[in-house]
């Protein structure tokens, strides 16, 4: 089953569009749990065993992995192992590179660790992302408009719409999607209007404050997935106490109930 059927699969049998990301840090986990790799897994476990019945996909971000050495890859493998597997993995390490070592990277992050997807950059152009777009039976997110603010180094006013124009070129499995920031919705709808039908990563809600109801609205296409709606601090630190897994869950399902809630009012 490749990666949108599975989505597709989750989407409708969960009625969500929650993307919850896994970005483990130290200094935030809970103190009553062990200052260890079994701490650190178990935090991340109990997360996913409370919001698992409010998400579409879970993306652990590899950078606080690797940050944590040989120790906390191993975390990151075993966290994706007993994910259920009817939830699809998005393995956000945006990766992109000269084509022989892309091919290390994909090779890497579907088959080594087993996501379902992946987080690309598009700047070194095709024949860095045709390594990963040649797996036609995993997800591929092509960076094209993020929500942090140094986007308007190089992202605007223009880059962005090249970018997605050049994915939809790509596009020739129909496994490639967009990453597009929630912070800057007066762009999305531009952006929909060249890429077409795909499905949009979405980060930038919660934390970064971004507008729901506008960016639901510029970024629907009528399919059935025209996009996740991507979350990491604001779920994974709902609490600080030994309630954290319960909080998680109980914030998780109020942006599932919220992102309904808008989309049934557009």
């Amino acid at each position: 089953m490749t990666f949108f059927k599975k989505l597709e699969k989750r989407v409708s049998a969960k009625h969500t569009y929650l993307c919850v990301g896994l970005d483990p840090v130290w200094g935030k986990i809970p103190e009553h749990l062990p200052n260890s790799q079994e701490g650190l897994l178990e935090f991340l476990l109990q997360i996913v065993n409370e919001t698992k019945d409010h998400v579409a996909v879970f993306k652990p971000n590899f950078a606080y992995f690797e940050a944590l050495g040989p120790s906390g890859m191993e975390v990151l493998q075993e966290l994706i192992q007993k994910i259920p597997p009817e939830i699809p993995v998005i393995g956000d390490a945006k990766r992109g590179d000269v084509g022989h070592s892309s091919r290390m990277y994909a090779k890497a992050v579907f088959e080594t660790f087993g996501c379902d997807a992946v987080t690309v950059t598009p700047y070194l152009g095709h024949d860095a992302l045709e390594p990963f777009l040649d797996y036609p039976d995993r997800g591929v997110f092509v960076l094209c408009l993020t929500s942090n603010s140094g986007a308007n180094d190089f992202q605007l006013p223009n880059l962005h719409l090249k970018v997605a124009k050049k994915v939809r070129e790509w596009n020739i499995s129909g496994n490639a999607g967009l990453v597009v920031g929630a912070t800057r919705p007066e762009n999305i709808a531009a952006i929909r209007e060249i890429s077409g039908r795909m499905p949009y990563l979405i980060p930038g809600i919660g934390t970064q404050g971004g507008d729901l109801r506008n960016t639901l609205f510029y970024a629907d296409d009528g399919s059935i997935i025209p996009y996740l709606i991507s979350t990491s601090r604001s779920i994974l630190y709902a609490s600080s106490k030994e309630d954290f897994a319960q909080q998680a869950g109980t914030t998780a399902r109020k942006l599932q109930d919220q992102i309904n809630l808008c989309r049934s009012n557009l």
